[in-house]
């Protein structure tokens, strides 16, 4: 049975769900890295759901969701991101929020503890929607936001990541850890949030599809919120996120269908492997790939819930 699951909404009052990526099966067989991995996942969907339920709003509850993820080493997103082929980090973010389309993103960031933040300050302090490398750090660090050393960054686990890769002289097929969060907030607003710390041995200056408004992260409040988690430039290619909504929009298709329609055929179709989560208006809730290990957790304001590592 390929990953995902679906949850029906029926005008729900919020909800949210949340990704990690994949887990490689090594180390899903690992009970420590499992157990850290669902802790962050469901302490994400439980922090976004307690904003929710204040009525406050989907940018807040995303927000907090994503920083929990990116704190967390065994995702690749902030601390424990990818090292690029100089043994660097270049992490990506975005934010996006349905209401009005306002995104906000950065790329190549390398100290801000947080890119999540970061994107969230470009959307709201800034004319612009995408910042990157030095001018993104530079921003973030104008805007008070918490920096730390590329020793918090860096794992073991990424050293040796990259050292295989040097050995192999390739990039390494790790676990697309990307994370991200979509909300649909007390006003029937959506947001979706993404941040990835990339792929091992990557050419410094390489940037994938989280950042990339319409591929890796989109929201629309009329139609649903997407956050992928992959390999980017496939979700590049065919502008995955966006392609959800363009087939619940203009074709008339269902969350499900259109979700289906872009991971199961379009990815595949140019080579692609990965996965997405969505949400519509009415709350409904997906998430689906097309490799085993993908890593969600959901909750809705009538307590449905679910933690998932899927097979």
């Amino acid at each position: 049975m390929l990953p995902g699951c679906h949850i029906r909404g029926v005008s729900l009052r919020w909800a949210v769900i949340v990704h990690g990526g994949f887990l490689s099966p090594e180390r899903e067989r690992q009970v420590g890295v499992v157990q850290e991995a669902r802790a962050a996942l469901t302490g994400a969907v439980r922090a976004a759901g307690a904003i929710l339920e204040r009525d406050r709003s989907g940018m807040d509850a995303v927000e907090a969701a994503v920083v929990i993820l990116e704190d967390c080493p065994q995702l690749d997103a902030g601390r424990g991101s990818a090292l690029t082929a100089e043994g660097q980090v270049e992490m990506d973010a975005a934010i996006m929020r349905g209401e009005d389309l306002m995104a906000g993103a950065v790329a190549g960031v390398t100290r801000v503890r947080n890119p999540i933040r970061a994107a969230r300050g470009v959307l709201e302090r800034s004319s612009h929607v995408l910042l990157q490398g030095a001018v993104a750090d530079q921003f973030a660090r104008q805007q008070g936001l918490e920096e730390a050393e590329l020793s918090y960054f860096v794992t073991d686990r990424m050293r040796e990541y990259l050292r295989a890769a040097r050995r192999q002289g390739a990039l390494v097929k790790n676990d697309m850890g990307t994370v991200g969060c979509v909300v649909r907030d007390a006003n029937g607003q959506i947001t979706a949030g993404t941040s990835t710390g990339g792929t091992t041995n990557k050419l410094p200056g390489r940037v994938g599809d989280s950042p990339l408004i319409g591929a890796g992260t989109y929201a629309d409040s009329r139609v649903c919120g997407v956050s992928a988690t992959g390999q980017g430039e496939y979700f590049i290619r065919i502008a995955a996120a966006h392609t959800v909504c363009a087939l619940m929009e203009m074709k008339g298709l269902d969350l499900e269908s259109a979700v289906d329609q872009v991971i199961q055929r379009r990815l595949p179709a140019v080579g692609g492997k990965g996965g997405l989560i969505a949400l519509d208006p009415a709350g409904t809730l997906v998430a689906r790939a097309n490799v085993p290990g993908l890593m969600f957790a959901a909750q809705t304001a009538n307590n449905v819930s679910v933690t998932a590592f899927d097979d």
